[in-house]
């Protein structure tokens, strides 16, 4: 029998985190629970074994933002945000502190479980050098100062490495791999999340923020990845 994920869920709700844990536990994943952010940061670091993160933002002490950004000093697991703030601003919040997705309370187990499988399979595929998007074959991709090795996910620019998450490699993946063409954010989500866009979207571009965070010498200022106003984002030829 093939052998599931574990993730780890933190909520200081009790019925909620045993709720997650329920519906997880029968897709076959192994859950592990804490209720507070920092019970949560000891277990990961105490088991490599963790492939995802499930948490609240409201928690007492710290919060799950801080929580982020903790994980991602030194892991690029993903992590999915759960949270009773369902503003475009509370996500791009969430999102732009380092979080993959985000998913609203009261939520649906469904969805929450669809969200997990996506996230994955994008991390199993990013780890494996597995091709997630439908870029061409090329195993080296170089534009401008930007150097992509898709068989060891390495990323350079002014020769600088990059670490990035999942979604953001396959983000500039896409980009680059097309050179000099416009793709929309909405078509940006589809192709990297595999789902439909929705209205108002603000996914794209707070990954877009944190991607040029770490490949422009000067994010404000971007020289790599384009911003079309109006239309979209693209890497020049």
């Amino acid at each position: 029998m093939e052998t599931k994920a574990k993730i780890l869920v933190v909520d200081d709700d009790k019925e909620i985190a045993d709720l997650v844990e329920i519906h997880l536990v029968s897709e076959g994943y192994d859950v592990k629970k804490a209720n507070d952010a920092v019970t949560g940061l000891t277990m990961l670091k105490s088991d490599e074994e963790i492939s995802l993160a499930i948490l609240d933002i409201m928690m007492p002490g710290m919060d799950g933002l801080s929580m982020v950004k903790k994980i991602r000093e030194t892991s690029n697991i993903p992590i999915i945000m759960l949270s009773a703030k369902s503003t475009d601003l509370d996500k791009i919040v969430g999102l732009g502190n380092g979080a993959d997705d985000y998913v609203t309370k009261p939520f649906n187990p469904l969805e929450l479980t669809a969200r997990v499988k996506a996230n994955l399979r994008r991390f199993t595929e990013f780890n494996s050098g597995q091709k997630s998007t439908d870029e061409p074959d090329d195993e080296i991709i170089e534009v401008g100062p930007l150097y992509i090795n898709k068989s060891t996910r390495e990323v350079k620019t002014y020769d600088r490495e990059a670490k990035l998450t999942p979604i953001e490699y396959d983000i500039l993946c896409l980009l680059a791999s097309n050179p000099g063409r416009v793709f929309s954010t909405d078509d940006i989500f589809t192709r990297v999340w595999n789902e439909k866009a929705f209205e108002g979207n603000n996914t794209v571009m707070v990954h877009i923020r944190r991607l040029r965070e770490k490949i422009e010498m000067d994010a404000r200022n971007a020289k790599i990845i384009k911003t079309v106003w109006g239309v979209g984002y693209k890497i020049e030829k």
